[in-house]
This record gives C-alpha cells, sequence and structure tokens, in this order.
C-alpha cells in the first residue's frame, strides 16, 4: 500500500465545485428573498 503524504492531493476541482456550489446558493437566497419582499409588497 503506498505511503499517504498529507497535502500532496490534487484539490483543484473540488475547489471549483464547491465554489459553484456557494455562488449558486448565495443567488438563490437572494431571489427567495425578493420573492418574498414582492410578494409582502404586493399582497397588502
Amino acid at each position: 500500500m503506498a505511503e499517504h503524504k498529507p497535502g500532496s492531493m490534487n484539490i483543484e476541482e473540488q475547489e471549483k465545485t464547491f465554489d459553484g456550489f456557494i455562488k449558486w446558493s448565495i443567488r438563490v437566497v437572494i431571489a427567495s428573498f425578493a420573492i418574498l419582499l414582492l410578494l409582502a409588497v404586493f399582497n397588502s
């Protein structure tokens, strides 16, 4: 079995995926707040 060396793994692809997930999540949260705000304004 090969010896594990901490810090030697290439994680660029995981970092790109995580960054994309965070950007998508922020956009969804902003869109949800905008929809709720519009519902509150036009429903009263």
